[in-house]
């Protein structure tokens, strides 16, 4: 879905972002979404392994979440996590205005509360969220993987100081192959064979 009515959302949306995080010295107000050429590599990322199931940790205002969910195929499905409970609200109005609220399942909590109790498969990982979590529940990103399936993780360059455990980890580990992308902040991808 690229109609003229979604593009000028995403626009908004891009804007809105940048404008924020600029005026906003609290980060639990900061929207801190992708850069507009990460979604547009997401998108090719979505056409290419057309995934039924996505799972994102992170939605903020949901503009990362709209990316992903204009570039699936109809049946497809991406959840969502979201801890703030006014960023759902936002995250919600921009689903609805989209018309993509089909395609997204939010859902409000911690990630390190919600992903160890998850069983369902996964094609497409992407975590944007507190990086300090990631290395706790990297056996659960791993275990909700679905063979042939990828994880993502934003601010792979960005905040690269706080990724190389967690890169370590993938890099050193067989049943993956990976790649550092000079894309947006930085994004790691790490394929799962």
């Amino acid at each position: 879905m690229q109609s003229t009515q979604f593009n000028e959302l995403m626009i908004r949306l891009e804007l809105l972002g940048i404008q924020n995080d600029e005026e906003v010295s609290d980060r639990k107000k900061k929207y801190l979404n992708i850069t507009r050429d990460t979604g547009e590599l997401f998108s090719v990322l979505v056409k290419l392994i057309k995934p039924k199931n996505i799972l994102e940790v992170g939605t903020s205002n949901g503009y990362s979440t709209l990316w992903f969910a204009a570039s699936m195929s109809e049946g497809g499905c991406i959840t969502t996590i979201e801890r703030n409970e006014n960023k759902i609200k936002e995250a919600k109005a921009n689903f609805l205005e989209s018309g993509l609220n089909e395609r997204i399942e939010i859902v409000a909590g911690e990630a390190m509360e919600l992903l160890p109790r998850m069983e369902k498969r996964f094609d497409i990982v992407f975590l944007d969220s507190d990086r300090d979590i990631y290395e706790p529940l990297l056996e659960d990103i791993i275990r909700l993987t679905a063979s042939g399936g990828l994880i993502i993780f934003d601010n792979a360059i960005s905040h690269r100081n706080e990724f190389d455990s967690v890169m370590t980890a993938f890099n050193n580990n067989p049943e993956f192959t990976c790649s550092l992308l000079t894309v947006g902040k930085g994004e790691f991808l790490a394929y799962k064979h």
